[in-house]
């Protein structure tokens, strides 16, 4: 395949094609939320089935992303976004074409696997830009998986209410072309590689040990916690782990580096990405809900799809917005700072929500709070990982910090569901969940959240807040390596 040049674009236009894009794929993880209530008449199935059209979202990207990035360091990190774009558009046009459950789940699958494109982003944006500009375009990009994340929501329930289901998809289609063709003009194929041989028995055993993780955290729910199914899920994922373990140690070139993972700075990173990646999902699930619960509950608000999608814009628009300035923080505190306010930030946020639920305003104000923290904090991250991570692993230790927010938002999505369907009153013959319910979802959210900001505490003091620039040489020297492992 010949390599995909780019003319010579400004920085800020690198950056703004880089971070539409991470808008974009993130946008997946939430994209069919607003429409799971109505997806059962829609495709003639049970509630139950309905929920894997979110299941394999999540799965597909926690499998995927590792993998992806790995790949990116090795044969280009241009080459393996339009890879990326590639799958978000052959599963737009899937699930355009599809009024089957099983093809809108394997669509879902395929757009999914899309979110690899975020940690690849970052990781041309310290090949290409200027040190300068490189803390501002990380955080934002970085913070581009909550705030797709939480513009999926509303840019669905519009789209649903004025244009039907099917426009959804059409939409992501539309949205990967024009991605794909400006990444080809715009963003040129960054000359640092890995080189050597790809990790596929590390691969395939972490892929098959993510799946069965995950599979257990989303539908343990619906299965029960303690039942067959579950347990095994979780104890064939244990097994495949142990496996895996002792393989990425001892292979010379392996899909992630057990070595440079546990380094004090990275793990402290990774353990807080679960936390914030759980707190970020709850927010966005019981937002949403709580407003379209209908008004009999005493508390619920009874909004369309539509009108939830409208109230919930100034929750992306605040994760927009604060992603570039939380890296101004960044440059005079550190990254370490930065982390641990954007967790206090979204604590705060959830003590607040357990009170302001009385009003449209006050839920769209505490939700508010909670996304300004999760800006932050997403924010300052891939930071944290850079700073201890070679050049020629930037991808891939970028991914697999995705990765664990992901698997965060798995358990909150899980978590969240569980409770809403344990907690519950009855209203006119129909159960729903109880105001109790949200209540006690705020109070895990920020429990994680105060936890994520005692980990991040952990991170040392001596972690760098500028990154340095490549080395020119060093650009040479890689590529001459690259050249002659080919």
């Amino acid at each position: 395949m010949p390599q995909l040049t780019a003319r010579q674009f400004s920085p800020g236009a690198i950056i703004a094609v880089l971070a539409v894009s991470g808008m974009g794929v993130s946008l997946m993880h939430t994209l069919l939320v607003p429409l799971l209530s109505d997806l059962p008449g829609l495709l003639n199935s049970s509630s139950d089935d309905v929920s894997w059209v979110v299941t394999a979202t999540l799965l597909a990207a926690a499998v995927a992303t590792p993998t992806l990035s790995r790949l990116a360091d090795m044969y280009g990190k241009q080459r393996i976004m339009l890879v990326c774009l590639g799958l978000l558009l052959a599963g737009s046009i899937l699930g355009a074409l599809s009024d089957s459950l099983m093809l809108i789940i394997v669509a879902r699958a395929l757009q999914g696997a899309s979110s690899a494109l975020i940690p690849i982003g970052i990781s041309i944006m310290r090949d290409e830009l200027p040190a300068e500009k490189l803390s501002a375009a990380v955080a934002l990009m970085s913070a581009t998986l909550g705030v797709g994340a939480a513009m999926g929501m509303p840019l669905a329930g519009i789209i649903y209410g004025t244009l039907g289901w099917h426009a959804v998809f059409w939409v992501s289609g539309l949205f990967a072309i024009l991605m794909a063709i400006a990444i080809v003009f715009v963003v040129r194929e960054s000359e640092i590689r890995t080189g050597g041989s790809f990790d596929y028995v590390g691969a395939i055993l972490l892929s098959g040990a993510l799946t069965s993780l995950l599979l257990g955290i989303s539908k343990g729910g619906s299965w029960g916690w303690t039942s067959q199914q579950t347990l095994m899920t979780f104890g064939i994922s244990a097994v495949i782990f142990a496996l895996w373990a002792p393989w990425e140690f001892q292979t010379k070139q392996p899909l992630v580096d057990l070595r440079i993972s546990l380094k004090r700075p990275v793990l402290m990173t990774n353990i807080s990405a679960v936390l914030m990646g759980f707190a970020m999902y709850a927010n966005m699930l019981s937002t949403l809900q709580m407003l379209e619960i209908p008004t009999v509950t005493g508390y619920g608000h009874g909004l369309t799809p539509l009108e939830a999608g409208l109230v919930m814009i100034p929750t992306s628009l605040t994760m927009v917005v604060l992603a570039p300035i939380s890296a101004s923080v960044t440059r005079k505190f550190g990254a370490k700072v930065t982390l641990i306010t954007g967790a206090l930030v979204m604590a705060f946020g959830y003590i607040l929500r357990v009170f302001m639920h009385d009003t449209v305003t006050l839920i769209m104000v505490a939700a508010v709070i909670v996304a300004a923290g999760t800006a932050v904090s997403y924010a300052a991250m891939p930071i944290l990982i850079m700073g201890s991570v070679p050049e020629t692993e930037t991808a891939a230790a970028n991914g697999l910090n995705t990765l664990l927010r992901s698997v965060g938002a798995s358990v909150s999505s899980a978590a969240v569901a569980s409770i809403l369907s344990i907690t519950t009153l009855t209203v006119a013959g129909q159960s729903l969940p109880s105001l109790a319910a949200f209540q006690q979802i705020f109070v895990i959210a920020a429990g994680a959240s105060l936890v994520g900001a005692l980990v991040a505490m952990a991170i040392p003091k001596q972690m760098h807040l500028e990154l340095e620039p490549i080395d020119p040489a060093l650009v040479e020297e890689l590529t001459h390596k690259h050249e002659a492992i080919k």
